[in-house]
C-alpha cells in the first residue's frame, strides 16, 4: 500500500440497473439535511444555512457558481453540495493535540482520504520535526518564527514555493502574493493551474480577457445554451435552476459529454411544486455523447459548416460583426476548407443525425451561450479547443450582446477572484508598477514557476520550501507518487487548513499545521466583527461573513496568519502595514482599491446589494487585445491513435465529492453505491477483454517510459463510448503524468491519460 494514495480495500460497491432522469427534488433534500444536522447542533446548522448565499452572509465555501442578482429565496439559496460544505467546515469534530498523540502519520496516511476528511476541524497549530512520527502542539510565535527563519535563511527566494486554493478570501489572496512578492519571488502556483488554466489562456489570446463574458441574467435571454464538458448535477447544482428558467423562457439546450449524466437530462427544482411533486423540468434538447477529447473535430465540423451555409443562404454568419469586430476570419475559413467533415464526425463519434440537428439549429439562432469545465481544460490540446469554441461564437456575433457570450464554470469559490487580485506566477507589468509605487519596493519580474513546474522544482531539490494557502496539494496534483517524493525532500512543509488532509501526513523533513477559519466562522479582530470578499465565476464581488462560534480560541484568520508571516519574516524591511492589515480587514480592501483595476472604491460598492460587477470588455464588445480585434484561430485537431488494448482514461467526481473533499461514498446520479475505486467500462470493450462485472484489476500508464500504477480497481459497466473509460480522482490521479500537459497552459492532461488494464 502507497501511504501517498491510501489503502487499496474495496468497500462493496452496489449498483442500480438504472440510473435516475432527473436530478435534485427530495433526494437531495434528505441528503443536504442528512449531511448538516448529523454534523453540527439543529441551530447551528439553521443558522448557516440560513445565511448561506444571503446578501452579506456567508459566500458558499463549494462552488462558484453566481447567486441571483435580485431575489434570492430566503429559506434555501444553496445546493446539496453546498450543504454538504457547510457540514464538513462548521462539524462539532475537532482534531486537536490529543487526536496526533494518538496516531502517528503513517496510521493516518494508511487511512482512506474520507476518513481523513471526517475527522473534524483542526483547532491547534501543529509542528513535526525531522523523524519524528507525531505531531505536536507549538504556539503561534514559534510557528512564525520557525517559518520566518527558513525563509530568510535561503540562497534565494526562488526556492519557496507558495501554493494557493480557490478557497482563499480575496483579502487573503491579495495579503499572501503580497508576501511572496516582497520576499522577492513570482513562485505562486494555484489551483487554477490544474483547471482553468487553459480558458485563462484561451480567451485572453483571442478575446483580450481571461474570464467568461456572460452574467446570469444572460442565461434568461439566450436562444441556445451549449455545454461542454460539464456535469451540473453533481459539481454546479444550483446551474440547473438557470437552466429550467432558460427553458421555461424557450432555450434549446446541447449538452455535450462522454457520459450521460443525470443533472443534464432533468431536473426537479426543490422550491417549487412540480420540482417535488411532479415530473420535473427536462433539460436537454440534444443530447450528443461524444468520445472523450474529441470536442474540438466537432467543434471544427460545426464551424465548416455553417460557413458552407452560409455561402448559400447568405444569413447564417454575422459578416457586420465579423468585420467589424474580428480579425484573421479569412485564415480560419481557408483552413476549415481542408477539411473532411465526415472524417471529423468518424473520430469524434458523432451521429449525423445528431450532428444535423445541432448545426440546423445554430444556423437559425444566433443567442447562443457556451458553458464548458474541466471536460475542455484538462487535455494536451484544450486550448486550441477553448479557442474553437470562441471561433463559433465569433461567426455568430455571440459576444458582447445580451444572452450570448463564454462561460467557462470555475470550480472553487474564489478561484477567480484570487487571480484577480495577484496570485499569478506570470504578473502583468501593470501590476508590479501598482505594488511598487504603492509599497516603495521592486516587485520580481522573472516569471515563477505554475503548479508543474513547481513539483518538478521540489523534486529536483532547487526549491525547499513549500507553503499552501489551502487545499489539498498531494491529492489534487497529478502523478501522486513523484508529488510526494517532491514534497518529502522539502526542508519545510506549512499548511495552512481548516481541516487534515493527505498533504499534512506526506510531508517535508520539518512540516508545520496552522489552523484557520472557515467561511462560516465568526472573525472577531480586537473584538470587531471582519468580513472577507469572493469573486464568483461570473465576475461578481460579495461580501462573505461567518456566524458561527470558531471551533477553537487557537485558530487564527488567514489574513491574520498571512501579516503574521509577514511582520516576522521582515520586520520594517518594507512599508507594508502588516499588524494592522491583520486587525482591519478594510485596510486591506483600502490597498486593494489603489493597486488591483476594478477595485476603486471597493468599500463603497460593497454597499451595493449584492456586490459589483468587475469591468468585463468582451461582455461590453471590446476586445483588449493587442489588435484591439477579438481573433480567430487556426487551431490543428490531431487524432489520437490508440494501440489495442489501450483505452483513453478521464479522471471524474463522484456525487459525493467536492474537489479532493470525500463527503461520502455515493455517486447517486450514476447509481453507483459504497465504492471508489472503479473503472467505468463499455460493456463491449468489458466482453473483448474478458472482463465480468466488478472484475478487479489494476490500471497503468506508461508516459514518458515510466510505468504508473493504480492497484485494486474494479470495472463497473457503464454506457460509455468504446475506447474510453473513467475513473474517480483523487484515487486515480497517481496514472496522471506530470509532463503529459495542455499546450500553452502546463495544465495537467487528466482527462487524457492512456491507460492498460490488467486483471489481478
Amino acid at each position: 500500500m502507497s501511504l501517498a494514495q491510501g489503502p487499496s480495500e474495496l468497500t462493496g460497491i452496489k449498483q442500480e440497473s438504472q440510473t435516475p432522469k432527473m436530478a435534485v427534488g427530495t433526494p437531495a433534500i434528505w441528503s443536504s439535511v442528512k449531511h448538516v444536522f448529523g454534523a453540527m447542533s439543529v441551530g447551528n446548522g439553521l443558522k448557516a444555512l440560513l445565511n448561506l448565499n444571503q446578501k452579506g452572509g456567508i459566500d458558499c465555501p463549494s462552488c462558484a457558481w453566481p447567486d441571483p442578482d435580485k431575489h434570492r429565496s430566503p429559506i434555501g439559496e444553496f445546493c446539496e453540495n453546498g450543504a454538504k460544505a457547510i457540514a464538513e467546515e462548521a462539524t462539532n469534530l475537532k482534531v486537536g493535540p490529543a487526536f496526533f498523540q494518538n496516531y502517528t502519520v503513517n496510521q493516518m496516511a494508511a487511512k482512506s482520504d474520507f476518513w481523513i476528511g471526517k475527522q473534524g476541524r483542526l483547532t491547534h497549530p501543529m509542528y513535526i520535526g525531522e523523524g519524528s512520527q507525531h505531531y505536536e502542539a507549538i504556539s503561534w510565535e514559534e510557528a512564525f518564527k520557525l517559518i520566518a527563519k527558513e525563509l530568510n535563511t535561503l540562497n534565494s527566494p526562488d526556492e519557496a514555493v507558495f501554493y494557493t486554493s480557490g478557497r482563499s478570501s480575496n483579502e487573503a489572496a491579495y495579503l499572501y502574493q503580497l508576501f511572496v512578492r516582497a520576499l522577492g519571488t513570482n513562485n505562486l502556483p494555484d489551483c487554477s493551474n490544474m483547471c482553468h488554466e487553459s480558458s485563462g489562456v484561451a480567451l485572453t489570446e483571442t478575446l483580450g480577457l481571461g474570464k467568461g463574458s456572460v452574467t446570469l441574467d444572460d442565461f434568461n435571454q439566450a436562444e441556445v445554451i451549449i455545454i461542454m464538458g460539464q456535469n451540473p448535477g453533481t459539481n454546479h447544482p444550483r446551474m440547473l435552476t438557470a437552466l429550467e428558467k432558460a427553458k421555461q423562457n424557450g432555450a434549446k439546450i446541447v449538452s455535450i459529454n462522454p457520459l450521460i449524466e443525470t443533472g443534464l437530462l432533468g431536473y426537479k427544482n426543490p422550491q417549487t411544486i412540480q420540482g417535488m411533486l411532479g415530473g420535473g423540468t427536462t433539460l436537454t434538447d440534444i443530447y450528443i455523447q461524444i468520445k472523450i477529447n474529441e470536442d474540438l473535430a466537432l467543434l471544427q465540423a460545426l464551424s465548416k459548416t455553417l460557413i458552407e451555409k452560409h455561402s448559400v443562404v447568405n444569413q447564417v454568419l454575422d459578416t457586420d460583426f465579423i468585420e467589424k469586430n474580428t480579425e484573421q476570419f479569412e485564415l480560419y475559413k481557408s483552413h476549415l476548407e481542408k477539411l473532411d467533415t465526415k472524417e471529423l464526425l468518424a473520430d469524434s463519434g458523432v451521429p449525423q443525425e445528431q450532428f444535423t440537428a445541432l448545426s440546423q439549429l445554430l444556423t437559425e439562432k444566433s443567442k447562443i451561450i457556451v458553458c464548458w469545465a474541466m471536460g475542455l481544460t484538462q487535455h494536451e490540446n484544450s486550448v486550441a479547443t477553448i479557442q474553437e469554441v470562441v471561433n463559433l461564437l465569433l461567426l455568430k456575433g455571440s459576444i458582447g450582446k445580451p444572452g450570448t457570450g463564454t462561460c467557462p464554470v470555475r470550480g472553487h469559490s474564489n478561484v477567480q477572484g484570487d487571480r484577480t487580485v495577484g496570485i499569478l506566477h506570470k504578473p502583468s507589468e501593470a501590476l508590479n508598477v501598482a505594488l511598487e509605487k504603492k509599497y516603495n519596493f521592486t516587485p520580481p519580474q522573472k516569471h515563477g514557476f505554475d503548479v508543474v513546474e513547481a513539483i518538478e522544482a521540489m523534486y529536483n531539490e532547487k526549491a525547499s520550501v513549500f507553503v499552501a494557502l489551502g487545499g489539498n496539494f498531494l491529492s489534487a496534483a497529478p502523478d501522486t507518487e513523484y508529488t510526494a517524493e517532491a514534497l518529502k525532500k522539502c526542508s519545510l512543509t506549512v499548511q495552512i487548513s481548516t481541516k487534515l488532509n493527505r498533504s499534512h501526513l506526506i510531508h517535508g523533513k520539518k512540516a508545520l499545521i496552522l489552523p484557520c477559519l472557515g467561511r462560516t466562522d465568526r472573525d472577531l479582530q480586537n473584538e470587531v466583527s471582519q468580513y472577507v470578499t469572493t469573486e464568483n465565476s461570473m465576475g461578481v464581488v460579495q461580501k462573505s461573513e461567518g456566524v458561527l462560534t470558531p471551533p477553537s480560541e487557537h485558530i487564527m484568520s488567514e489574513p491574520a496568519i498571512i501579516a503574521n508571516l509577514g511582520h516576522y519574516t521582515f520586520g520594517n524591511r518594507f512599508e507594508i502595514p502588516w499588524l494592522t492589515y491583520a486587525t482591519n480587514y478594510g485596510k486591506i480592501r483600502a490597498d486593494i482599491s489603489e493597486t488591483i483595476s476594478g477595485f476603486k472604491d471597493y468599500e463603497q460598492k460593497l454597499k451595493q446589494d449584492g456586490g459589483f460587477y468587475l469591468p468585463n470588455g468582451p461582455r461590453e464588445g471590446v476586445f483588449t487585445t493587442d489588435t484591439g480585434k477579438a481573433k480567430f484561430t487556426v487551431n490543428n485537431y490531431a487524432r489520437k491513435d490508440l494501440k489495442p488494448g489501450e483505452f483513453l482514461m478521464m479522471t471524474i467526481r463522484s456525487h459525493d465529492q467536492f474537489n479532493t473533499t470525500i463527503y461520502g461514498l455515493d455517486d447517486r446520479y450514476r447509481g453507483i453505491f459504497n465504492e471508489r475505486r472503479i473503472v467505468m467500462m463499455n460493456p463491449e470493450d468489458m466482453l473483448q477483454k474478458g472482463f465480468s462485472n466488478y472484475q478487479k484489476v489494476n490500471i497503468f500508464n506508461r508516459f514518458g517510459g515510466v510505468e504508473r500504477k493504480a492497484e485494486g480497481f474494479i470495472v463497473v459497466p457503464y454506457n460509455i463510448p468504446k475506447g474510453c473509460v473513467a475513473t474517480y480522482f483523487p484515487e486515480a490521479n497517481v496514472l496522471v503524468p506530470l509532463k503529459q500537459i495542455a499546450i500553452g497552459s502546463q495544465t495537467p492532461a487528466s482527462k487524457s491519460v492512456v491507460v492498460s488494464i490488467i486483471k489481478q
